[in-house]
C-alpha cells in the first residue's frame, strides 16, 4: 500500500536539467535571476553582505549565467558569475589587460553537478580572453582553492575579502581559448568539461 504522505510510493527526487549551458546574460529574466542567486548565496546563505552583494564593479561587469534546459528550451538560471576589466591603476602585479572574475555561485540543488561550476568558469575566462584579457584573476574562498586548481588556476597570494580569508588566483589562459559565450553561441556544459579534462591530460 502506498504511504499517505508519499502517494507515489517514494520521495520525489529533485529535478535536474539534463542539459546545462553558460552564456552572457541576454534577457531581463536572466539578469533578475542572476542578481537573485547572488543575493541568496552571498548575503543570505554565507552572510558576507547584509542585504545585497551589488558593488561598484557591477555597472561595468559582464554578467554570465548557467542555464538549465527542459525539452530543448531555456528553463532556469542555476548559477552565476561576473567578469570585469581592471579600471583603476593597478599595482605591480596587475596592469592593462587584467580582468577579474567573481561572485561565482551555483544553486544548492545543482552543487553536486560539477558541470555547472565548470561551465561558469570556462565561460567566464574564455569570454574575458576574447574581450582582450591577458591576465585573469579571481579571489577564491579557501574551501574552493582545490576546485579552481583543477580548472587550471594557480595561487598568487593570500587576500582578505569581507573580513574572511581568500586566495587570489590566476587562470592559465592557455587552457581557455578566446571565445565569447554569447546567447547565439552559449558554452555547452559537456564541452566545458571536455575542455578542462583535455587540458589536464595534455
Amino acid at each position: 500500500m502506498l504511504e499517505q504522505t508519499r502517494p507515489w510510493g517514494a520521495a520525489v527526487l529533485p529535478f535536474f536539467s539534463p542539459n546545462v549551458t553558460a552564456q552572457v546574460v541576454s534577457e531581463p529574466w536572466q539578469l533578475a535571476a542572476y542578481y537573485e542567486i547572488r543575493r541568496a548565496i552571498f548575503a543570505e546563505e554565507q552572510g558576507l553582505f547584509e542585504q545585497s552583494d551589488v558593488d561598484e564593479h557591477d555597472p561595468h561587469a559582464t554578467p554570465i549565467v548557467a542555464l538549465g534546459h527542459v525539452g530543448g528550451m531555456l528553463d532556469e538560471v542555476i548559477g552565476a558569475v561576473r567578469i570585469y576589466p581592471q579600471r583603476a591603476p593597478g599595482d605591480a602585479e596587475t596592469g592593462p589587460g587584467t580582468w577579474y572574475g567573481g561572485r561565482l555561485g551555483v544553486s544548492p540543488r545543482y552543487r553536486s553537478r560539477r558541470v555547472v561550476g565548470t561551465s561558469l568558469i570556462c565561460a567566464a575566462v574564455s569570454t574575458a580572453h576574447a574581450l582582450g584579457c591577458t591576465r585573469f584573476l579571481a579571489t577564491i574562498q579557501l574551501r574552493n582553492v582545490g576546485y579552481f586548481e583543477q580548472h587550471h588556476f594557480a595561487s598568487v597570494r593570500p587576500v582578505e575579502v569581507c573580513g574572511r580569508p581568500h586566495r587570489l588566483m590566476e587562470a592559465d589562459l592557455r587552457a581557455y581559448p578566446p571565445r565569447a559565450a554569447l546567447a547565439e553561441q552559449p558554452l555547452d556544459g559537456e564541452r566545458a568539461t571536455h575542455l578542462v579534462k583535455h587540458r589536464s591530460a595534455a
